[in-house]
């Protein structure tokens, strides 16, 4: 008898620990509750990591779209560049034609000087005969 009393008492403490090791209601709700708050945590992290990454495509854009109106522009003022240093060239090479001009002038003359000298001379010796 003692020892069914013994067993009884024993599956008593037993079914006691059994039962009081199980989740209440209570803690159930709670741990949903919780499950439920982490969740929206986590969609709500997803949709600012979406938002970020959407923000860093715009910018990557952006800079992309600086880049090449920059190596446009360089193209450009490369280009400008060029053009003035052929314009420079065509007038010094103009400058270079004059002055080879003016030298030519200077010299038809003096020989035309020196052909009217020669004919003074001639017209002088020829009047004084």
């Amino acid at each position: 008898m003692m020892k069914k009393r013994l067993l009884v008492i024993a599956m008593m403490l037993a079914l006691a620990i059994v039962l009081g090791g199980c989740a209440t209601r209570g803690d159930l709700e709670e741990m949903q509750a919780q499950e439920k708050a982490i969740g929206a945590k986590a969609d709500q992290a997803a949709q600012d990591a979406q938002e970020a990454k959407a923000a860093a495509d715009e910018a990557v854009l952006k800079a992309n779209e600086a880049a090449a109106r920059a190596e446009a522009a360089a193209n450009d003022a490369a280009e400008r560049e060029k053009i003035a240093e052929e314009k420079e060239r065509i007038a010094e090479e103009k400058e270079r034609l004059a002055e080879e001009k003016m030298r030519l002038a200077e010299e038809k003359e003096r020989l035309a000087e020196e052909k009217a000298a020669h004919a003074e001379a001639a017209f002088q010796k020829s009047m004084t005969k």
